[in-house]
């Protein structure tokens, strides 16, 4: 079965023809809560070999609420789009796509380690994979991309707003007691509030989610 692109773009593009696309796609993001219930999650790893010419995507599904692998697959193709801050889903998402078309399950959620609507053009990462899966995504990045943030409680569970020009675009949420906080965002047909609740219920433990640290495992084995 797999999880496949319901629409598609052309992805040999100019980073001037990326930024275009994203801001014609950006509308497409839905910001409310259009998820059933969820029984897996999946997780995403992409990085680099052969000097950056090769990208390798991981795909780790996982049973919720045990949080336990079901299923992973792992791809490796050619780097076509140069690394350019803002644009890494240009980079990144052809062999993720692939990736999730070679699964046999299908996730209800999927947690990405980048930014979702955190982001200057409000379509990172998690965004443009999720309207081209029409998928529910959250953006759950270990760093931030733009915006600025009061100092979060030292709780697990507390966030703080993350605000660019006035506006909400995403969470500063402590996943553990005095750790580093995670930059949590819109991807896909959730909402803010929602993609904070599933990114700490995928957290029981750690800073970082279960689904990345599967996918980073699998990527790394």
């Amino acid at each position: 079965m797999g999880l496949h692109a319901t629409i598609t773009h052309p992805w040999t593009l100019t980073p001037r023809e990326a930024v275009t696309l994203q801001r014609e796609m950006a509308p497409r993001v839905v910001t409310q809560d259009r998820l059933g219930e969820v029984r897996c999650v999946a997780g995403v790893d992409v990085g680099y070999e052969e000097r950056g010419t090769v990208t390798r995507a991981a795909v780790a599904l996982l049973d919720f609420p045990a949080l336990s692998v079901r299923e992973q697959a792992v791809v490796r193709v050619p780097t076509r789009f140069p690394y350019v801050p803002g644009l890494l889903s240009f980079r990144e998402i052809p062999a993720v796509l692939e990736a999730f078309a070679r699964l046999r399950g299908v996730p209800d959620l999927v947690l990405c380690d980048g930014q979702g609507y955190a982001h200057p053009r409000r379509f990172g990462l998690a965004c443009h994979m999720g309207v081209l899966l029409d998928v529910p995504t959250i953006g759950a990045a270990k760093s931030r991309l733009i915006g600025e943030h009061a100092e979060t409680p030292p709780e697990r569970g507390a966030w703080t707003p993350l605000t660019d020009a006035d506006e909400v675009i995403g969470a500063v949420l402590r996943t553990r007691v005095r750790t580093r906080p995670l930059y949590v965002s819109i991807g896909h047909r959730i909402s803010l509030e929602t993609a904070v609740h599933w990114t700490l219920a995928c957290t029981p433990r750690y800073r970082l989610p279960e689904t990345t640290r599967a996918a980073h495992r699998l990527a790394s084995g």
